[in-house]
């Protein structure tokens, strides 16, 4: 079985059918593990980290701060942070089968050849909106338009950053599912098929 990679639009689920996957499977699901496993590595913060892919302008404006001094320091920073996190995705990859979510996971194990299956999760914004709003507790549907459109702006940031790729490219998937039609148990269903396929 192929290890599986999943990016995901804010609020389309991603994250859900990505565990739900694992759980069916019998395998790992990686997400805050990365995070912690990078801090550890690494000696930055969990949320410096976990604001890289999920909030670039303020990890940016964070190390800035740490970094006034000088503006290589800051760029190796950033490097550091994603060279330990990539070494540490690539670790979880070669001990087996697992679904990995996020971080620029589909391009670095196709960079390094291992074969994966590389699954974007999307769906329209009334789905995407009800969902957030569940999450957060968000009732302003201005405030909600705000919040996917910046989580999603960085992620395309942090894809294009470290890939030269386009985030959400469907010719960077082998996968593309709308889970505001499929539904999650569809999604799940197809990603699992598409795993186990020889």
């Amino acid at each position: 079985m192929k290890v599986i990679t999943i990016s995901r639009e804010y609020g389309a689920g991603g994250h859900s059918i990505g565990k739900q996957v694992a759980e069916k499977l019998g395998i790992q699901f990686y997400d805050r593990d990365i995070v912690r496993e990078t801090a550890k590595a690494s000696g930055f913060d969990t949320e410096l980290i976990e604001n890289e892919e999920e909030d670039v302008t303020k990890t940016d404006s964070i190390l800035k701060s740490i970094c006034s001094a000088s503006s290589t320091y800051f760029h190796d920073t950033q490097e550091v942070i994603h060279d330990v996190q990539q070494a540490i995705i690539l670790r979880f990859a070669q001990e087996g089968p697992c679904v990995i979510l996020g971080r620029c996971a589909d391009e670095i194990l196709r960079k390094n050849g291992i074969d994966s299956l590389n699954v974007f999760i999307h769906a329209d914004e009334i789905h995407r909106a009800v969902r957030v709003s569940q999450l957060t507790g968000i009732t302003d549907a201005t405030e909600i338009q705000r919040l996917m459109t910046k989580r999603d702006s960085s992620r395309h940031t942090y894809y294009s950053r470290y890939t030269g790729k386009k985030w959400g490219d469907s010719r960077n998937y082998h996968l593309s599912l709308d889970s505001g039609i499929l539904g999650y148990e569809l999604c799940t269903r197809f990603i699992m098929e598409a795993a186990q396929a020889e």
